[in-house]
């Protein structure tokens, strides 16, 4: 059963291309891209600015969706949703963890990690339960009734963590999450990611520093729209 679980397919990119129009100008920023990502890995999409990365981020959040080819996530075909399937998407089955960490300032700690289950209709008392859950997973439940606005850099990005866990989503994936960090503290963030993917968090790390995306199991790199590489790497001690 174990075995199982190891080769399941969680992300599918089939030929995904995305061609993006303004007036006459058509800018083709994906070009055929196809891969797979299994249940429980920590990938690294590396890429320059304007290699793709981004944009391949925004389709596998549910941020955007392809010109053509099929994207399938945890079974589901994402490609031909409309707007509020992709939404539904966004709030349940991914967790978004963003450079600039994305928090309401001058609000608590536990109604920022809250806020994606009031969005699902989840009943208060689940709520709770689950935030402190979270929280705990983070190591700052004893900061659940702090302003956002008034913790650390490492903090903050542990909330942002603690909200992204917060739906139990499929996977978790990090755009540039250490990117306002410094060296300290992001190399603490990123060994906490390896803590969740040790537990069996599927993690997506978007990034372009070679420094950080040592710590992935795997790093696919982007150039002009198209994989430039794709292997299996080494983690760090």
């Amino acid at each position: 059963m174990n075995s199982q679980k190891k080769t399941e397919t969680i992300i599918s990119f089939n030929n995904i291309h995305k061609t993006y129009i303004t007036g006459p100008v058509k800018y083709e920023a994906l070009k055929g891209i196809t891969f797979d990502i299994l249940k429980g890995e920590f990938i690294a999409i590396m890429g320059r600015s304007g290699s793709g990365k981004s944009t391949i981020m925004n389709i596998i959040g549910a941020l955007d969706v392809p010109t053509s080819g099929k994207y399938i996530l945890n079974g589901k075909i994402i490609s031909g949703f409309n707007a509020n399937e992709l939404a539904r998407i966004r709030n349940r089955e991914v967790g978004f963890i963003f450079q600039s960490f994305n928090l309401l300032p001058r609000t608590r700690v536990f109604k920022n990690v809250e806020r994606p289950m009031m969005y699902a209709n989840i009943s208060k008392n689940k709520r709770y339960k689950r935030v402190y859950e979270c929280l705990e997973i983070v190591g700052i439940a004893d900061k659940a009734y702090s302003f956002s606005n008034h913790l650390s850099g490492g903090e903050i990005q542990r909330v942002a963590i603690a909200r992204a866990l917060v739906m139990n989503p499929s996977i978790l994936l990090a755009d540039e999450p250490t990117g306002n960090l410094d060296s300290k503290t992001a190399h603490e963030i990123i060994r906490f990611f390896l803590k969740l993917n040790q537990q069996g968090t599927t993690i997506v790390l978007i990034t372009h520093e070679q420094d950080i995306a040592r710590f992935a199991k795997r790093i696919i790199k982007v150039k002009d729209g198209k994989i430039e590489s794709d292997r299996l790497n080494g983690i760090a001690k």
